[in-house]
């Protein structure tokens, strides 16, 4: 009974709760039919002067506003280029600069083994990394080191230029590259100093190291596809050698680079990355016969030039 009692007591406590809200809600606000006129409509034809919009041109409208937006938020956009995200990917470019970084911190050790030959090598890191950085400056989508590319540019390629003889000064010029470089890796950034923003590839990269470098990529792309089953084993190694090529046939045809206006040499040079660039495309097609003779036409593409131009 005791039960039956409180259910009834809980149901009439309910009740009289959902009565006293009613009560208290506001009622319905009301409107007489001339309190809105010339504020809205009659007919919604009426609030279109000439002929109605189609959601096709509001459509258009909205992206032209959009773009326009972009455009304004993103002046620095303009100097991106298309033409290095069709030749190598952000991530070939991110893994050969840690690459690199490994390497060059083996020959930047002691100031006797940097200044007896070790500055070579170190010029010929240091250069190939000022490209990959001038590339990451005008690269057009994400890619690592975008804010601070610009910045690493102009101090690797200016110490990459010191190194073409070894000295004291030079190997503490090139100690402090090499912890800018661990800095940039590390996720922190290299002290701000004003830096032109477009580059000037004249005072960037050097022929010379980044043939010699090619030479380096074509050789272990070679002994990475000696046969198929290599091939599939090293697909990554193969794919970034292949991108890096490409990548730099473009470089080497750079206004300012050496001879970029002699029209054979340009020639020989988009050869090879047309070559390279299809050895890409074999790979994404998972085509292994076409990936490994494509490697000896990269190197018949590389010998060629190199015999009319060093």
């Amino acid at each position: 009974m005791k039960f039956k009692s409180l259910v009834v007591v809980a149901l009439f406590a309910s009740s009289a709760l959902v009565v006293i809200a009613d009560e208290r809600r506001a009622p319905p606000p009301q409107f007489n039919s001339g309190d809105l006129q010339g504020i809205f409509f009659d007919n919604l034809d009426d609030a279109f002067r000439g002929e109605k919009p189609t959601l096709q041109a509001i459509r258009k409208s909205a992206a032209a506003a959009t773009a326009m937006a972009a455009a304004k938020s993103e002046p620095a956009a303009a100097a991106e280029n298309d033409t290095w995200t069709t030749l190598v990917s952000a991530v070939s470019i991110e893994d050969e600069v840690k690459r690199l970084k490994l390497h060059y911190d083996s020959v930047v050790t002691t100031p006797a083994e940097f200044n007896s030959g070790g500055y070579l090598d170190a010029r010929l890191d240091l250069t190939v990394l000022a490209t990959l950085f001038a590339v990451i400056n005008e690269y057009n989508a994400n890619v690592r080191w975008k804010e601070e590319a610009a910045v690493a540019r102009d101090l690797i390629a200016r110490t990459a230029f010191n190194c073409k003889a070894g000295s004291t000064q030079v190997y503490n010029e090139a100690k402090l590259r090499k912890a800018d470089l661990q800095d940039l890796l590390s996720g922190g950034s290299i002290a701000a100093r004003d830096v032109e923003a477009n580059n000037d590839w004249t005072l960037i990269a050097d022929r010379s190291p980044l043939m010699e470098y090619a030479e380096a990529l074509i050789e272990s792309l070679e002994d990475a596809t000696r046969d198929e089953v290599t091939a599939k084993r090293e697909l990554d190694l193969v794919k970034r050698n292949a991108e890096l090529l490409a990548m730099l046939g473009e470089v080497l045809v750079q206004e300012g680079m050496d001879q970029a206006d002699d029209e054979d040499y340009a020639k020989l040079s988009q050869d090879m990355t047309k070559a390279a660039r299809e050895m890409v495309a074999a790979i994404e097609r998972d085509e292994m016969g076409a990936v490994t003779s494509g490697a000896s036409a990269v190197r018949q593409k590389c010998d060629a030039c190199h015999e009319q131009y060093r």
